[in-house]
């Protein structure tokens, strides 16, 4: 029997050399043991029930909600068209049981506040190819009080969820009980080939560069897929970044290159990140912390099989360290930590 780890690791500003550092998370940071913390009844990690569409959905071409209200059961199958498949401009929405697929732009863009996307399945946002991949995101827009809850999302050109790629409005954006992923086509589609990857990143941030913090909440979650061979380097389940805190609570990441990046301060600021016992599988790096991260607090961790380097650190002089735990356990098989989540104990 396993059981995830707690403890905590807190990084902040001062002058320690990478090697020193790097050697302190190696040795401390990756898996600090004690009593493991759980908020809720364990449940299964991603999508839990029916995803998509339910009997007789309407099919649609390029829905507009214009309107409070709740929206659902829609078919979009784009024909490979362009633009905000779904554009939702008003607010107090609720978008369910919906599948957008197959086209060359955004799958739901969101630019009203109070929404809620729920149980829907969003694949196949494809454009520009493999060799000048385009952005197609999953769901995109602005900042502003929205709730992603059940959904999978993958095949995507760009990132499964991306906030906001224009840079001008803060607020908060909640990501629960969602599959994010990507992998090698399993047929041609659109400029891509048969066994190409598509996409950057589960989750990008992108925020205003000062001013409130966005907040970004994601539970729950199976993050997988984001690997080699890519169109970028550097693929990321999480690409945690500018001026958002982002606390990423009982997920598993696996088949990444990068698990969870996290970035410190550039020109629009740097995010401030809580990890709360999350898992990590399959991995070229499990976290690499970039460019002197301000705030990194780590709790419970765990690393699976296949993590080849379980922290990586790039860019300026990073943070300090300090650390509170003993030596950790290993992660449980990633199938019975899928299949029966975050529990005290995991056979």
């Amino acid at each position: 029997m396993h059981s995830p780890i707690s403890g905590l690791v807190t990084f902040h500003p001062a002058r320690l050399a990478m090697r020193r550092l790097a050697a302190l998370l190696l040795s401390g940071l990756l898996g600090i043991v004690g009593s493991t913390v759980l908020h809720a009844a364990p449940k299964p990690v991603g999508t839990q029930g029916h995803v998509g569409c339910v009997e007789n959905p309407k099919r649609v071409e390029r829905p507009e909600i214009t309107e409070p209200g709740v929206y659902e059961n829609y078919l979009v199958d784009s024909n490979w068209a362009g633009g905000n498949r779904v554009k939702i401009t008003a607010d107090n929405v609720t978008l369910r049981n919906c599948e957008i697929r197959n086209a060359s732009g955004n799958g739901i863009g969101v630019f009203g506040k109070q929404v809620v996307i729920e149980n829907c399945l969003i694949h196949h946002l494809l454009a520009g190819s493999f060799k000048d991949q385009k952005d197609a995101h999953g769901i995109t827009g602005s900042w502003g009080r929205l709730v992603i809850r059940n959904c999978d999302i993958s095949y995507v050109s760009g990132d499964c969820v991306q906030f906001d790629p224009d840079r001008k409005q803060s607020g908060t954006v909640t990501i629960e009980d969602c599959n994010l992923w990507t992998g090698p086509l399993p047929d041609s589609a659109a400029g891509f080939a048969k066994g190409e990857r598509p996409g950057e990143n589960a989750v990008d941030t992108k925020t205003p560069p000062d001013g409130e913090r966005c907040k970004l909440v994601i539970r729950n979650c199976h993050l997988h897929g984001w690997n080699q061979p890519a169109a970028i380097q550097n693929a990321a389940a999480l690409n945690l970044k500018e001026n958002v805190d982002a606390e990423v609570i009982h997920c598993v990441a696996s088949d990444n290159e990068i698990a969870f990046r996290v970035r410190g301060p550039g020109k629009r600021g740097g995010a401030h990140v809580n990890l709360i016992e999350c898992a990590i599988y399959d991995s070229g790096a499990g976290i690499r912390i970039e460019d002197a991260i301000e705030h990194l607090e780590i709790r419970g961790l765990m690393m699976g099989q296949g993590v080849l380097e379980k922290v990586r650190v790039a860019g300026a002089k990073p943070a300090a360290a300090t650390t509170n735990g003993k030596a950790s356990l290993p992660a449980p098989p990633l199938k019975d930590l899928l299949q029966h989540g975050f529990t005290s104990e995991s056979k």
